[in-house]
């Protein structure tokens, strides 16, 4: 615990949804839900204006639409959001070399570190001028919270929201903390506050009043100590600049349950490409393939394989996810599946060919199913996703040299809340698509609330569009 506030605790206010409203001026005001749009869509973010009908981030968008049938639900525009966090974060580390992100709209900035806070004054006047800052250079606005411990400082900034900044002096905190609930406590989710609460303890005071004895028996000894000292006030963490990635993942949720096994072997392909994309672009590599699958009952499974070094080679992840998959009971159907790599490392290893299976000999063989060495059987996976890959092109190709019955392209899909722009209208975004039809909203940050117009989904003159700077000159 420091004996001045110069821990900041940053948090966007609905970060997501509040990006979307300022990017497009017809959404000011208005209730905005981002999320996945699917039947088993989950809320990512929802406005403060859509909260007050009770939708909350990770609901499901079903029971959001029933509580908020009037919302504009838009799908997430991830490359806005993160160009909007790098200008944050980089405001951020103007005020300090310690600068510790927790995600794209949030993080911890030792100001004493950087100089620019020593005292209550100092720091309130630093957060202040970073809350304008901030204003005027994205539109948007961010709730601070500055204390002498991270905790405090994380509680101070949720009290703080939307659009506030709260201190907290040192020496007052269990005076601050004992009104409050104890979900506000960090690491207190639903069961843990269900238990507590069975037990009669709703207040960070008749936390603290419970005792360290007490709350160990309740919950067991480190989770019991860690709440008695949050209950105190205690917390000496220390801020700890650029956290490394441990691991590195994408997912995808369908809307219906997949049963075909090639139809799931080839979307874990896909998934493993996307997964080494994403480690690429962080500049790492990993040593671990993780599959995860969920299948049509919720129960879900994770499986994983250790490789002989790191890599960041797209073939040697598919075959270790293919491998995976194989060990994986997917008969009932599979409503997820994820790819993941994790013991992530700054170098690759040189020597791949160890680990890759493609060079087999054996391998015409494998694709009709044979086991390898180590029975797993992985590259069938890969050439039987490759051989109806083939298949389709070829098919593609033997319908465009027919003469007379040209294969119609497919039918172009417009997802709500996606950037777009006419040649005759400008830039607009999408406000829904059906029945072969588009509807577009030509307007622009900063601008009026524009103008609905309706095209025909395969109209030449509107095309996909990447998005327009919240701030300054539209590019």
């Amino acid at each position: 615990m420091r004996a001045a506030p110069t821990i900041l605790h940053l948090d966007m206010d609905a970060f997501y949804a509040s990006v979307e409203q300022a990017s497009k001026p017809s959404l000011r005001g208005k209730a905005v839900i981002v999320g996945g749009l699917g039947p088993r869509g989950v809320v990512a973010t929802a406005s403060y204006e859509a909260r007050r009908f009770g939708v909350h981030s990770a609901m499901p968008m079903g029971q959001a639409r029933r509580l908020c049938p009037n919302g504009a639900y838009l799908i997430p525009r991830f490359s806005l959001y993160r160009q909007v966090s790098d200008v944050v974060m980089a405001m951020l580390r103007e005020l300090s070399p310690l600068v510790e992100p927790l995600s794209l709209d949030e993080a911890f900035v030792d100001l004493e570190a950087g100089g620019v806070a020593f005292d209550s004054r100092t720091a309130r006047e630093t957060g202040e001028r970073l809350r304008a800052d901030i204003r005027a250079a994205t539109g948007l606005s961010g709730s601070v919270g500055l204390a002498g411990s991270k905790m405090l400082a994380k509680v101070a900034s949720e009290e703080a929201k939307p659009a506030g900044l709260l201190l907290i002096e040192p020496g007052t905190e269990r005076e601050l903390l004992a009104p409050m609930s104890v979900r506000t406590l960090p690491g207190v989710g639903p069961a843990t506050g269900e238990h507590l609460r069975r037990a009669g303890i709703t207040t960070v005071g008749e936390l603290a009043e419970a005792g360290e004895d007490e709350l160990v028996r309740m919950v067991g000894r480190s989770a019991g100590a860690g709440l008695y000292r949050m209950a105190l006030g205690l917390d000496d963490r220390p801020v700890v600049a650029e956290r490394d990635a441990k691991s590195v993942s994408v997912e995808d949720t369908f809307d219906v349950d997949l049963h075909d096994r090639v139809r799931i072997r080839g979307e874990v392909q896909r998934l493993a490409d996307r997964c080494v994309q994403r480690l690429r672009g962080s500049g790492h590599s990993g040593r671990t393939i993780v599959l995860k699958v969920r299948r049509y009952d919720f129960s879900t499974l994770t499986r994983s394989e250790t490789l002989r070094g790191p890599t960041d080679d797209p073939a040697v992840v598919r075959e270790a996810a293919a491998r995976l998959l194989e060990g994986v009971d997917t008969t009932g159907g599979v409503r997820l599946l994820g790819v993941g790599v994790t013991g992530l490392a700054d170098y690759t290893q040189e020597d791949l060919f160890a680990q890759s299976l493609a060079a087999e000999p054996d391998g015409a063989e494998r694709v009709q199913g044979a086991e390898g060495a180590d029975g797993s059987g992985g590259d069938a996976a890969e050439a039987g996703a490759a051989v109806a890959e083939a298949e389709a092109a070829d098919g593609a190709r033997e319908a465009a040299e027919t003469p007379g019955e040209p294969e119609p392209a497919p039918e172009r899909r417009w997802s709500a809340g996606s950037d777009v722009r006419h040649a005759v209208y400008g830039p607009g975004w999408v406000q829904g698509s059906g029945v072969g039809r588009v509807t577009v909203r030509f307007e622009q940050p900063g601008s009026e609330p524009g103008r609905v117009r309706t095209f025909r989904v395969d109209d030449p003159e509107l095309e996909p569009s990447d998005p327009l700077p919240l701030v300054g000159d539209e590019g």
